[in-house]
């Protein structure tokens, strides 16, 4: 029977818990390697990992070159690894181990794939380098020289040989494969084809002496592998005990998925080490899903990805209790916590929307744009945008039509702002009040609003909005310009934008592919950099400090905004998460909740943008899911037919982008409800305490 505790553990949501371990050796000594290898196994299992990745020739040491030719230190190596499959028979978890293995007459640099007190696979050392500071040739055969594919060893039959994968029965997306060492630094790698068979985790069993700068190649090797086999790779190097003879050693251990690294060894250290890490395997699999290249490279390779054998066993995932994620995890994942990658983000960005902007200018003639700054968030970013695109332009910014258009719920905080926004960035700015043509509206649809009798409906609402777009679109007829934009991802996600004549509709949209949160830091970012004076970056702090309103249901005081956007459809910081995993990666409801509720449950763990402490959010479960059903039910139910006619707008990142001509293709009459129904595989109430990391 499920428990709710089981919804907060990585293995119920297709992760997979993965260890590199880096021994303590002894040259030429398989007994008291084998004694390491047992504890970190067992150090492994406590961890509750499923697999664990040891470093190349463990249990003898990879330093022991003509040693290799004494049968003493090869029996004690089969030895060795007979008492580690006797001592481990009870974890449950498979290893890679490496060892020297002699097989008619030739001797063999081998990865021994263990599970449970038996051996499910020999795989041999394909390439052996001979070159510098390597002999391996001196003493080792290539895999490739193997005359059988099955050897017999400790009275066990026991498929060997390169082209091997291990696939677990109780969780088919864990298909692994091994390599050795220099079978990564060739141009094509064994595990390149093994991919395409349908490994999703490739482990390297590997030695690789310290030199320097190679340890940043070896990142860029595994980062690299991973990403192009859109997989995850584990990489354990020798440590601490590895003759210094000639060469010293950094015990250097990585964990990649996709391109990305999840965890990582602290190098040069005197001891024995075991990094652990949550491998997401759904998101290989849908990654090799939507990427039909993929499938294309697998089917021209047909002929070596056939040469595969699958061996199959039980792995007994632990999918009951609480166990918590290990893996990093963003809370802004379109916001880089690290203040150095985010600031590269935020330029990049920027540079995109207004490379796209500047080459719709060109290529039109036009050298005009109109805009409608409300002092608020995404038409601050659109203006922005607009006054970098004129000085790359050699136009003046006056070219840039900008207009306050205040309504009835207009506060005097935003009037204010886009006021001081406008004259601080120097473009011609005028304002329209558009409340008379609007009152004209309404009277003429037999409106009951009246000044003593108001009725703030969507249709009180949408002849605001409507008015607004109309005055821009006529105003662009009337001055020969181009009508810029501003709704963002957010926005367009959750269906928050009038239709039509509305801030759906622009000549161009800039802002289309950036989500909320992420305009809040390219603002800031702007800001900082002060690369449009002190007096704007004053007006752009302020602007940031202002309460997210569409502004169309006058407040009380008249200051402040009087409608929150977030109290109608959920706080952004949430609703950009739910549509990064969504969009992005395709998970369901359940498994985004889950994640959420990692990134988001307490904020004492994890990563930050500057943000302060007393802006630090958390969510419960229940809030998380009572969000989750809203976002659900606007993104798939509701607000598609708003997609599908979306203007053009520049896409800006891999979390995607809702135009109906790129990332996003969906039928505007789809359902919510098998999203909705998934729901119900979320618990109402935390299992574990809620400040638990």
């Amino acid at each position: 029977m499920t428990e709710p505790s089981d919804f907060f553990n990585p293995y119920r949501h297709q992760f997979v818990r993965v260890a590199v371990a880096v021994p303590e050796v002894r040259v030429a000594d398989p007994d008291f390697n084998a004694a390491q290898t047992i504890t970190l196994m067992g150090r492994a299992a406590e961890e509750r990992a499923a697999l664990v990745v040891f470093p190349e020739l463990g249990l003898s040491a990879y330093s022991c070159e003509d040693l290799f030719h004494q049968q003493a230190l090869l029996l004690g190596c089969r030895e060795a690894l007979a008492r580690v499959l006797q001592e481990t028979a009870q974890l449950p978890l498979l290893a890679a181990v490496g060892l020297p293995l002699e097989i008619d007459g030739r001797l063999y640099n081998c990865a021994a794939l263990i599970h449970r007190g038996r051996v499910l696979g020999i795989v041999p050392k394909t390439y052996l380098p001979n070159y510098r500071e390597f002999y391996e040739r001196r003493q080792f055969t290539p895999g490739e020289c193997a005359t059988r594919d099955r050897i017999t060893l400790w009275g066990q039959e026991i498929p060997f040989g390169a082209r091997l994968l291990f696939q677990a029965e109780d969780q088919p997306h864990l298909v692994v494969h091994a390599e050795i060492c220099e079978d990564l630094w060739v141009p094509v790698p064994p595990s390149s084809y093994a991919a395409l068979a349908g490994a999703t985790v490739l482990v390297n069993l590997s030695a690789s002496n310290a030199t320097l700068g190679k340890d940043d190649y070896r990142r860029q090797l595994v980062a690299n592998q991973s990403g192009r086999c859109l997989a995850a790779y584990l990489y354990s190097a020798c440590g601490p005990g590895e003759s210094t003879t000639d060469l010293a050693w950094d015990a250097h251990a990585l964990i990649y998925e996709n391109g990305s690294r999840l965890a990582e060894s602290e190098r040069f250290a005197y001891r024995a080490q075991l990094v652990a890490a949550d491998i997401d395997l759904e998101r290989l699999v849908q990654d090799r899903l939507r990427q039909g290249t993929f499938a294309d490279s697998a089917r021209s390779h047909r002929e070596a990805v056939a040469a595969f054998r699958t061996v199959s066993f039980r792995l007994e995932v632990p999918v009951r209790g609480f166990l918590p994620l290990k893996r990093p995890l963003e809370r802004f994942p379109y916001v880089p916590a690290d203040p150095a990658r985010r600031d590269e983000r935020c330029r990049e960005v920027y540079e995109i929307q207004v490379q796209g902007l500047v080459t719709r200018l060109k290529t039109t003639g036009i050298d005009k744009v109109v805009i409608g700054v409300s002092g608020g968030l995404d038409s601050t970013q659109a203006l922005l945008v607009c006054a970098r695109a004129m000085d790359v332009l050699n136009l003046p910014r006056t070219h840039i039509l900008a207009y306050s258009l205040p309504g009835f719920a207009t506060s005097s905080r935003t009037r204010r702002q886009a006021q001081q926004l406008m004259a601080a960035l120097g473009t011609s700015a005028r304002e329209l009040d558009i409340r008379p043509a609007a009152e004209a509206m309404l009277r003429a649809i037999g409106h009951p609003h009246r000044e003593d009798r108001p009725v703030f409906d969507v249709t009180f609402e949408n002849v605001q909005a409507g008015e607004r777009t109309s005055h821009l679109f006529r105003l662009a007829n009337l001055h020969g310009a181009l009508v810029v934009g501003t709704s963002d991802l957010s926005e367009l996600a959750l269906g928050w934008c009038t239709y039509g004549v509305g801030d759906h509709m622009a000549h161009y949209h800039v802002n289309a592919s950036v989500p909320k949160t992420l305009i809040q830091y390219l603002i800031r970012w702007v800001a900082a950099t002060g690369r449009f004076g002190p007096e704007a970056s004053q007006v752009l702090m302020e602007v940031l400090e202002t309460e997210i309103s569409p502004e169309l249901v006058p407040s009380p005081s008249g200051d402040q905004p009087g409608q929150r956007t977030e109290a109608i459809v959920g706080p952004y910081e949430l609703t950009d998460f739910f549509l990064y995993y969504v969009l992005r990666f395709g998970y369901c409801p359940e498994k985004v909740a889950y994640l959420a509720w990692c990134a988001w449950h307490t904020p004492a763990t994890g990563a930050w943008p500057d943000i302060p402490e007393a802006k630090r959010h958390q969510y419960t479960i229940a809030e998380i899911k009572r969000w989750l059903g809203v976002f659900l039910d606007r993104f798939f139910r509701l607000s598609q037919y708003k997609r599908s006619a979306l203007p053009n707008a520049p896409k800006v990142g891999s979390g995607g982008s809702l135009s109906p001509r790129g990332d996003w293709r969906a039928p505007s009459d789809a359902q919510a409800r098998a999203w909705l129904a998934r729901l119900s595989a979320i618990p109402d109430r935390e299992s574990p305490p809620r400040d638990r990391a």
